[in-house]
């Protein structure tokens, strides 16, 4: 078993048809495999081998796609990196994952660290240089033999963060890829007449698995974006005559608040919508604009991403619907036991969409799956129908638009300053982004610090979606006697603030903009 195949086969049967169109150029079927195979045979000429790593740290360019599937044809292992992380934040993974060759392009190619753990090789996959990957393609025939790997083999490796706040690569097999497109396609209906519309980044599993991996092999054309730009998107709907549209609830908030004409989307069958819960207003306010349901699905990096599925057979406003064919939900309690309909717990998920386990885990006994049943972290409910809802977090783990930031993260990079003495990060709910950070600061006596300098600092040592939004300089930080933070006192006061000072304002409009 290898993804690679469907793809391939559907290579055979479409070869002149577009398999993505980026920016005006369209790439076939067949322009898609021949890169991807002559890629392979470089990664091959570079010493890569079957269960090596290979990083992408690569934005959402066609580029992205064929070195990808270069990799799978090798029986390697794709290692994405969030092209937002910065220079310290990439040594931590790289090191971790021990990748042998590192793929980007030339405008990231300074990030990657020189000082790594281990060997690694830098590719450039945008440049004419003469250690660039387009020359070496050049110069050398495709290799087209798929190799022979194992349903339980290593496939991909997307991290996430732990609970710890350091990033920890799920591990994702051949068949967690196989089992999460046969499903999309199952209920998304993907057909090879459709056109997947493809804005959110591919170094995320909802990108990658969800909409590139099961896009292509299906059959379909993806309608490559290097990011959500409204205007752009919606133009790009029109020319391109999108029909499925992929995206994250700040995007649905966005249109709504845009005010979109249904008349320019009047090309699309079917709007999906994950990473992060949709709330009831906005379904209800895209019902009314537009006639037609966002459908849900609920899933983590460690379950490839899918898990359940709310959908317009039998929607449920709130729900993040039942669980898809083959994959097992229930809600325990701290022992392990289920619970009854209604009763909150945790949300454990089990099947064959569930990683592996986490990379340099994989021989130890895992914290996260137990007796093959995924912890989730995320607090909900069932109802007597079998529908899932969403209730809370046993984590402190912050969405912001999809992009999970672990306060603790944050808080190790806040306490490098050398004026801070003390430091609480944690999230407060926001109606366009889902959550926003939020960090109190206490300074040393005798410290010089403004919230400007410390922002410039946090902009310097991590990810744009991980910088807090609002920094407050304190006194002090509450603790209970035994020293933990009273990060729901902080939350509950900064929500009650935040609510005072937006009144009424347009669905999605938060204090800071």
């Amino acid at each position: 078993m290898n993804i690679t195949h469907a793809f391939f086969d559907r290579c055979q049967q479409f070869p002149d048809k577009p398999a993505i169109i980026f920016e005006d150029s369209a790439w076939t079927y067949a322009d898609v495999r021949d890169h991807a195979c002559r890629a392979a045979r470089v990664l091959e000429e570079l010493g890569v081998k079957q269960g090596d790593r290979v990083a992408l740290l690569i934005p959402n360019i066609p580029e992205f796609v064929y070195v990808y599937f270069a990799v799978q044809i090798l029986g390697a292992v794709a290692v994405s990196l969030n092209v937002m992380l910065k220079q310290n934040e990439l040594r931590y993974v790289l090191n971790d994952c021990q990748a042998g060759v590192v793929l980007t392009v030339a405008e990231l190619a300074p990030r990657i660290p020189a000082n790594l753990a281990y060997p690694c090789q830098v590719v450039v996959i945008d440049d004419a240089a003469d250690l660039a990957l387009p020359r070496w393609m050049a110069q050398v025939q495709g290799l087209s033999a798929i190799a022979p790997t194992l349903p339980d083999d290593p496939a991909a490796i997307v991290y996430t963060s732990g609970t710890t706040g350091l990033p920890k690569g799920a591990v994702l097999s051949q068949n967690n890829l196989h089992f999460n497109a046969q499903a999309k396609h199952h209920y998304c209906g993907i057909q090879p007449s459709d056109r997947l519309i493809l804005f959110v980044p591919l170094f995320h599993c909802f990108g990658q698995n969800a909409v590139m991996v099961s896009g292509l092999n299906a059959g379909a054309t993806l309608i490559l974006h290097r990011r959500f730009q409204l205007e752009q998107v919606i133009d790009s709907i029109s020319r391109h005559q999108v029909t499925m549209f992929f995206g994250v609830p700040t995007i649905y908030v966005s249109m709504l608040n845009a005010g979109v004409p249904p008349a320019m989307l009047e090309s699309i069958r079917y709007y999906f919508s994950a990473a992060s819960i949709l709330h009831e207003a906005t379904a209800r306010a895209w019902i009314q604009q537009y006639g037609i349901v966002i459908n849900e699905g609920y899933g983590l990096t460690e379950t490839s991403p899918f898990s359940s599925y709310n959908h317009d057979e039998d929607y449920r406003f709130g729900s993040i619907g039942m669980p898809i064919n083959g994959v097992e939900m229930k809600i325990v309690d701290e022992a392990l036991n289920e619970l009854p309909h209604g009763e909150k717990g945790e949300i454990v998920i089990k099947g064959p969409n569930v990683m592996l386990g986490y990379w340099n885990e994989l021989n130890q006994p895992s914290s996260v799956i137990k007796d093959g049943w995924f912890h989730s972290g995320d607090i909900g409910t069932m109802d007597s129908q079998g529908y899932f809802y969403i209730i809370d977090r046993i984590k402190d783990m912050v969405n912001v638009s999809g992009f999970k930031v672990y306060p603790s993260d944050v808080e190790r990079i806040i306490h490098t300053h050398p004026a801070v003495k003390d430091v609480a990060v944690y999230g407060v709910s926001d109606p366009l982004k889902n959550e926003v950070v939020y960090a109190d600061i206490v300074l040393h006596d005798s410290a010089v610090a403004t919230m400007e300098a410390i922002h410039t600092f946090c902009g310097e040592n991590m990810a744009n979606y991980k910088i807090p939004s609002v920094i407050t300089i304190v006194s002090s930080i509450p603790r209970n006697p035994a020293g933990k933070v009273l990060k729901h006192v902080l939350r509950e006061e900064a929500q009650r603030r935040r609510e005072q000072s937006q009144g009424a304002r347009p669905l999605g409009r938060t204090a800071e903009g």
